[in-house]
């Protein structure tokens, strides 16, 4: 058995200044995971437990999880940056990761606005030509929101995983269903779920495993 280690406090350097971040690793690190977490003005944080519940699952499938804290959030220097400045801290974290790591698999995952930024990232790393090997989006951050907020999210690769829930109150259904339907990728709908997963999370955890497996 791939023994859990302790959750630790990091913190590195970003192009804002420091970024604070939650690593959850295994004894045996076969992968490095980058978890985003939601909207940062409205109370997102590292701490989400969707954020959480994707960490310890993707710990526990061999991969060393870390969760940084958005531009101002927590210890994390800077201000929010609509995800422009997000996803450059989080390709930060990538190379200090892989410095740290070396060349080891990246799989890129996040929740809501956190969900939005990993495909912005995923995007750059394609195009720099080291993609990420796998990427895991729930309650993907898409079209109108609230008839205010709107977010183009950049296509995918085939095999990404979105996950989201069929009374998602936040991002309705139909905006993902819009955006993932051109692109002829499946959307795992859970159920009675709302946007913040309450009740299924173990739920949302068999579905990365079963994905794995």
């Amino acid at each position: 058995m791939n023994k859990a280690l302790p959750t630790e406090t990091l913190t590195i350097d970003g192009p804002a200044g420091a970024i604070e971040v939650l690593r959850d690793a295994p004894e045996c690190v076969q992968g490095i995971a980058i978890v985003a977490h939601p909207h940062p003005l409205f109370g997102g944080a590292n701490t989400n437990k969707v954020t959480y519940t994707l960490a310890k699952t993707l710990r526990d499938l061999g991969y060393c999880a870390l969760r940084p804290n958005f531009r101002g959030v927590g210890a994390s220097a800077g201000t929010h940056d609509n995800g422009v400045g997000e996803t450059e801290d989080l390709l930060a974290l990538i190379a200090w990761a892989k410095n740290a790591y070396g060349d080891a698999p990246i799989v890129l995952a996040g929740f809501s606005f956190g969900a939005f930024v990993q495909a912005r990232v995923a995007k750059r790393l394609a195009d720099a030509g080291c993609p990420a090997r796998r990427l895991i989006l729930v309650g993907t951050a898409s079209g109108f929101i609230e008839g205010a907020r709107h977010y183009e999210t950049e296509a995918v690769a085939a095999d990404t995983i979105v996950i989201h829930g069929s009374r998602d109150q936040v991002v309705p259904l139909a905006n993902v269903l819009a955006w993932a339907e051109p692109l002829n990728l499946p959307v795992v709908v859970i159920p009675g779920s709302d946007h913040f997963f309450h009740a299924r999370l173990g739920m949302l955890r068999e579905i990365i495993e079963r994905a794995w497996r």
